[in-house]
């Protein structure tokens, strides 16, 4: 099991600044929407073992999405250039990876995928259709818990038919209507965490946490973040989603600075979920004990 060989803890939505299940837009800038990191080789290594040994699982693509594809790649390409020269480079109609010198050429297909073997991010297209917006094409290649295969060509409904709150509820309208409201140029972003028992990347499967947590528990679970980002297309109105993964070991908490304070707020928002939020992240038998291990190393750190 590898650890993350960036610094932990980039991003904490379980420190306050967001709420599970809830939206939490932010304006993102296009200098931050791509997230290349020290991580940048092993994840583009991961994506290339998935491409070439199990294609149909991490990417997906409705025929008529090719004109789309093409936009998400040059909008990857553009900002790599303007904002990434530390780790890409362009040159001769290809994009170079400057730590591990790997190349990729602009001209080939699926424009997608070739967008998706140039960052750590999974890209999505969402496309407007009588149901709403179905999932029209994806590279997938880290997925929290969720296979492409089983959610391509669905609508949002579809897609969150396990999320609680979701359908029928204020979350699923709100995200309706930012989905309908989007305008072009417009960038935002919002974050999701849960805890996983590895850091593994593609995790296609629901995790299962053991229920037998003790004080060894920080030294074997891991805080998975997503961070998401929705912008709509220029040329078709498609939207654009990517998700970029940071997964930390929790056991990494106890040298952060802010220790005290992420043990404090990542403990509280766990003892405020109820039993469907709980059962959707895994949590139902392990949350307490959980929970009393934040406690512990809140009061350590005090």
């Amino acid at each position: 099991m590898q650890k993350p060989a960036s610094p932990p803890f980039r991003h904490t939505p379980y420190d306050g600044s967001s709420q599970p299940f809830t939206v939490g837009l932010k304006p993102v800038t296009e200098e931050t929407w791509l997230e290349p990191d020290p991580n940048l080789t092993r994840y583009l290594v991961e994506k290339e073992h998935l491409f070439s040994n199990a294609l149909e699982t991490v990417f997906r693509a409705e025929p008529a999405t090719d004109a789309a594809q093409r936009e998400v790649l040059n909008l990857v390409a553009d900002n790599l250039e303007r904002f990434h020269t530390g780790s890409h480079r362009l040159s001769g109609g290809g994009v170079e990876v400057l730590e591990s010198g790997q190349r990729v050429g602009l001209e080939e297909t699926p424009a997608l995928l070739t967008a998706s073997r140039l960052v750590q991010e999974d890209l999505i297209l969402m496309r407007p259709g009588p149901d709403g917006y179905r999932l029209a094409a994806a590279s997938l290649c880290f997925p929290s818990s969720w296979s492409l295969a089983e959610k391509f060509g669905q609508s949002m409904t579809g897609i969150h038919d396990n999320v609680p709150g979701f359908n029928g509820g204020r979350m699923g309208q709100m995200v309706a209507r930012i989905f309908d409201n989007m305008k072009t140029g417009q960038l935002v972003g919002r974050f999701n965490w849960s805890v996983y028992p590895d850091g593994d990347l593609h995790h296609p499967r629901p995790k299962q946490i053991r229920p037998e947590i003790s004080g060894s528990a920080l030294a074997r679970l891991f805080l998975r973040v997503e961070r998401q980002t929705l912008r709509r297309l220029p040329g078709n109105g498609d939207i654009l989603f990517t998700i970029k993964i940071h997964h930390d070991p929790l056991v990494a908490l106890a040298a952060s600075e802010d220790r005290a304070e992420l043990a404090r707020n990542l403990r509280r928002q766990l003892l405020d979920l109820d039993a469907d939020q709980l059962a959707y992240k895994g949590l139902v038998s392990t949350r307490d004990a959980l929970a009393e291990a934040l406690d512990g190393l809140f009061a350590a750190a005090q």
